[in-house]
């Protein structure tokens, strides 16, 4: 019966002027997180590339997005700011930021100074990204913009962290900015292509996608995930046109076919009751309102590009919830828990921004199991019956080439792991875990740090707890 995870990442950019070489951002990917009827093959789309770690380290290849600090301007500020330099690369980092914050105005107002200081902010910022994760670097990348807001590697270094941390400062203002900043580079348009996405405006995202498919020429990959990713946006356009739009305050649904009042009242209110209770349990609430597209039977999978088996879906691409309509008017208990189910999925997307690929698909399932109540009978049968049991590590990717018995399991498995966890650390801890991965942790990192228990010490726990309930 129900859900499947595709766990969607980010697509590293390395592309563009000289200046530029080595930004490193990214682009959410286009598979969705289906619910659907046991089970299938799901469609595979062009692979992006893997996305680059955001802590690697020390001997890990990481691209170069600092500027040259060795060559200090001859002024009379050059011993003060020599010694701020050595400070970040000795990685002294509190005491070169609280050296930066204290320098005299007329060092900043200085001509030559000031866009070295602007240099030194920025490679403060890179150290901070790497030891702390990207949420600490965008205080020092927004003091080098502010500095000097010409300089592209500045602004594109800013434009990443926003980009991770799924920040609001990522405007149509900012975006244009660093469009005539960085007039090559592909990411302005990208990222505004996604903000438009959220503003409903399909035609100007598409436009934006093309721009930046002329300005990714030299990447086979990127323009593969482009050609995919505008398809995929263009399909939506043409079908949603035709739709009709309610609002609440935190959802926008549109409905295709006749418009059925009880069907409007009964979805949005399904939605804003899980807005409240999910938000209540999980302790986040989503930054904007979330898109709910219900399409005819009939339409559905040729609307969303979904399997036959499909029941419903949340595309991370377009930011939609996406279910048909059959059952909807008769069976609100379906309704509900499609709803509920995939308005999860969409609350840990929002929730972990640019890294919501990190998190592992069996969490990521098991807690919108947990989280929105499901009721699945057949779980409670596989429950009891014979089944060979799936390693967790092995449930972290995607699911897709998994047979219909064996995604069963999966999903026992996930709903079982994650109610222990939660039973065990309480929700509050679980947060704190589904927050490291905020930083790309790796699930062993995540565990020992959040929970204090090495990710093999839980699995064996957990299984013996497993076992336990079965028998």
């Amino acid at each position: 019966m129900y859900r499947r995870n595709i766990r969607h990442i980010l697509i590293p950019l390395a592309i563009g002027l000289s200046v530029l070489i080595g930004y490193n951002l990214f682009l959410k990917q286009t598979q969705p997180s289906l619910t659907m009827r046991p089970m299938g093959t799901i469609e595979s789309v062009p692979p992006p590339p893997a996305p680059a770690q955001s802590k690697p380290s020390e001997n890990e290849p990481r691209l170069v997005r600092a500027l040259d600090q060795t060559v200090i301007p001859p002024t009379p500020h050059r011993s003060i700011l020599e010694e701020i330099r050595d400070e970040v690369e000795k990685h002294n980092l509190s005491l070169a930021e609280n050296k930066l914050k204290v320098l005299p105005a007329s060092i900043l107002s200085d001509g030559q100074s000031k866009p070295f200081v602007a240099i030194l902010w920025n490679n403060l910022g890179l150290q901070q990204e790497r030891l702390q994760g990207t949420r600490a670097s965008i205080s020092a990348f927004k003091k080098a913009a502010e500095l000097d807001e010409t300089n592209p590697v500045i602004l594109m270094n800013l434009a990443q962290a926003y980009w991770e941390q799924r920040d609001r400062a990522l405007n149509a203002e900012f975006l244009t900015k660093l469009m005539k900043v960085a007039p090559d580079e592909p990411f302005p348009h990208l990222a505004m292509a996604d903000l438009l996405q959220e503003q409903d405006d399909l035609s100007g995202a598409t436009m934006h996608l093309a721009q930046a498919a002329q300005r990714a020429k030299q990447d086979p990959a990127l323009q593969s995930y482009l050609a995919t990713v505008t398809a995929k946006v263009q399909r939506t356009q043409s079908v949603e046109s035709r739709m009709t739009a309610r609002s609440s305050t935190h959802f926008v649904v549109k409905f295709d076919g006749e418009e059925d009042q009880s069907t409007w009242t009964s979805v949005l209110e399904i939605l804003e009751e899980a807005y409240r209770d999910i938000g209540q349990k999980f302790g986040h609430f989503p930054s904007r309102p979330i898109m709910v597209v219900l399409h005819a039977k009939e339409s559905f999978q040729s609307s969303t590009g979904s399997p036959a088996w499909a029941d419903g879906l949340y595309d991370p691409t377009l930011d939609r919830i996406q279910i048909p309509t059959q059952g909807a008017t008769t069976d609100r208990k379906w309704l509900a828990t499609v709803l509920r189910h995939e308005y999860v999925h969409a609350l840990l997307h929002d929730r972990l921004g640019s890294h919501a690929g990190a998190l592992p698909t069996w969490l990521n399932e098991g807690l919108a199991m947990q989280l929105a109540g499901d009721s699945w009978p057949d779980l409670d049968e596989a429950r009891h019956g014979e089944i060979k049991v799936i390693p967790l590590t092995s449930l972290e990717g995607a699911w897709g080439a998994f047979s219909a018995d064996a995604s069963i399991v999966a999903y026992l498995e996930a709903n079982s792991a994650t109610h222990y966890l939660i039973e065990r650390w309480g929700m509050a801890r679980v947060d704190d875990l589904v927050k490291a991965f905020r930083t790309n942790a790796s699930v062993a990192t995540a565990f020992q740090d959040k929970l204090l228990t090495p990710y093999e010490q839980f699995h064996r726990q957990w299984l013996e707890h497993f076992e336990q309930a079965r028998s």
